[in-house]
């Protein structure tokens, strides 16, 4: 990234921070409640489908999330937000999405009128998912944000206590959690485990300079990126509690001169109260994306593909793991993305608790933090 553009994003970052700070403190947020429950007209009929806004019109929203709507049976997209006119253009005639249903980041707060958009999908890099899941919610829309939550745990829980002020629903996209293979885990978990011993690599080869290596935007490199899989997955072993300690160690850099704003490479290791301990590597310099989890009644290995969208390579002490294969769109695997979203707009429509939820993420933020500071001080720390 030039110096120029990287300052044009550090100023855009600040601007929006000092907005996230204001309305997280509470400048229109009780108002805005408290309009809305006066105000609220008798509900209506119940939808068949509800309605999706994707904020964020960049590659993971139109190579993953919008082909996924096409599967979805409890939702579908209707709307799209964008800071870039052209891509709201190119959006309208690809999903014959109406004029009325297109917004930019300055009129965000008119989607409160739209009766159509039930809830946005905030697909943005981290820095900027409390800015608008703040801003979603309070114009009255349930709100899905994009792994990792956020990249400090002040702004987790301002997103949290934002949406729950106004009486909104909010869910990370953890879309592993919906997949048959992951649920797998959780479930022999409890079966042969809680796991005691777990081990994983997820990694690949970053190329050129994007948002991901800049601090200021993704939080960190590899470990909120990719090292948060793992977390996802150590917990899940453990029987979905969260560590008490962490220890990590950063790896020399291979590319200084490329990853000088955050790691290339961390080691790091969860420990969890029952003694239960994961040991792990995340890295932008080299490929791979495997996970394994043992007990003393047997193991669930993730030889290939752990974390991707399709589905993994997995054996278990009786065998290999074999699901019924889904259906593609486009050539893409976007089931889990799918999924997701239905089950999020069932969470809406029967008014239950996503299993991704905002707690979730915030769980996962501070163990995230907590590792930083392990690597940063050569220091176990406590969670």
């Amino acid at each position: 990234m030039s110096l120029p553009e990287k300052q044009r994003r550090r100023d855009f970052l600040r601007q929006l921070s000092i907005g996230t700070a204001a309305v997280a403190g509470g400048i229109g947020l009780t108002a805005h409640a408290q309009t809305n429950a006066a105000a609220a007209p008798p509900n209506p009929a119940p939808k068949k489908k509800l309605g999706v806004a994707l904020l964020g019109l960049g590659r993971y929203a139109s190579g993953e999330l919008a082909p996924a709507l096409k599967l979805t049976k409890n939702c579908e997209l209707v709307g799209a937000i964008s800071g870039h006119p052209e891509k709201l253009a190119q959006w309208k005639q690809q999903y014959n999405l109406p004029e009325k249903n297109l917004y930019t980041y300055s009129n965000l707060e008119k989607i409160r009128d739209n009766p159509d958009i039930d809830f946005v999908y905030v697909v943005t890099p981290p820095a900027l998912h409390p800015v608008y899941t703040i801003r979603c919610a309070n114009a009255g829309k349930h709100v899905m944000t994009e792994k990792p939550m956020a990249t400090t745990v002040d702004d987790c829980q301002a997103m949290i206590d934002a949406c729950k002020a106004a009486g909104k629903k909010l869910s990370v996209g953890y879309r592993l959690h919906f997949d048959p293979y992951f649920k797998e885990l959780g479930r022999l978990a409890k079966e042969i485990g809680p796991f005691t011993k777990m081990t994983g690599d997820r990694g690949f080869v970053f190329g050129n300079r994007a948002w991901r290596v800049d601090k200021l935007l993704a939080g960190g490199g590899p470990m909120p990126d990719l090292g948060i899989y793992l977390v996802q997955a150590a917990c899940a072993a453990a029987g979905e509690v969260p560590p008490v300690a962490v220890t990590a160690k950063e790896r020399p850099k291979q590319r200084p001169d490329f990853f000088y704003d955050v790691e290339e490479t961390l080691d790091f290791t969860l420990e969890f109260a029952n003694g239960a301990k994961f040991t792990g590597v995340c890295s932008y310099n080299h490929s791979s994306d495997t996970f394994r989890a043992e007990s003393a009644k047997g193991f669930i290995d993730f030889q290939q593909h752990a974390f991707s969208y399709g589905p993994p390579t997995a054996v278990t002490n009786k065998g290999a793991l074999q699901f019924p294969a889904q259906p593609q769109v486009d050539g893409r695997n976007c089931y889990q993305q799918a999924w997701h979203m239905d089950d999020f707009a069932d969470c809406i429509m029967n008014d239950r608790e996503s299993v991704a939820s905002g707690e979730m993420g915030l769980r996962d933020i501070k163990i995230i933090t907590a590792v930083y500071e392990a690597a940063r001080t050569g220091q176990r720390v406590t969670v």
